[in-house]
């Protein structure tokens, strides 16, 4: 596992994440703070992995004329890209359970405060911004969600070529391509579509939230 990736996981932690908290606290950061940030980051990911789904499966299409020459060197660089794009795929992952972390814990730290707040009439306009903000929150959290779930059967097919090629070190292997690209071509357009949806709201729904001076 990475550095980041352990670092990701340790902030699951309940410990860990108090810790975390009360030092952005010191930083003046708030829970908001921190989900707007995680996020930009987000949305960072998932435009990174947009563009690198987007090479594999040039890279894939680019072989598929293929006439003769090192079968080896065509593996290994449909290998690479194939790696890199599960990479992409793995960090946004992470990165959208990260979001879902901290915004469950700043809802539940909204609901408490709201509980203890006297005056009814502010109470009651932080009730409904905190309503507004959830509905807003689910929506977004719901289209990270589809994005990361569609693109798991893309990185599957791609995967499956690279393992066929791997099993098959011949022309007709990589020749084989053919059949399938277009199909591949298709899932990584739709792919890329919800994702440009996806980083969309994920802009408006940063904007949606009050800014601090």
């Amino acid at each position: 596992m990475s550095v980041r990736g352990l670092a990701l996981v340790l902030l699951t932690l309940p410990s860990c994440t108090q810790l975390y908290y009360k030092a952005q606290e010191k930083l003046g950061n708030e829970k908001r703070d921190i989900l707007v940030d995680r996020i930009k980051k987000g949305r960072e990911e998932q435009d990174e992995a947009k563009k690198q789904f987007q090479t594999t499966l040039e890279a894939f299409q680019s072989v598929t004329g293929f006439k003769g020459g090192k079968t080896e060197e065509v593996y290994k660089k449909l290998k690479k890209e194939y790696d890199e794009a599960a990479d992409r795929a793995k960090k946004v992952s992470d990165r959208v359970a990260s979001i879902e972390q901290v915004s469950g814990d700043m809802f539940n730290e909204w609901d408490k405060e709201i509980a203890n707040m006297d005056n009814a009439d502010l109470r009651r306009k932080s009730s409904s911004l905190a309503k507004t903000t959830r509905t807003r929150y689910s929506e977004l959290i719901r289209r990270m969600k589809a994005v990361d779930a569609k693109a798991k059967p893309v990185l599957k097919a791609f995967e499956d070529q690279v393992l066929f090629i791997k099993h098959n070190l011949n022309a007709e292997a990589i020749t084989s391509l053919k059949a399938t690209t277009g199909k591949m071509d298709v899932e990584v357009q739709a792919l890329i579509k919800d994702i440009e949806v996806s980083t969309k709201q994920a802009d408006e729904f940063i904007a949606s939230l009050p800014q601090g001076s």
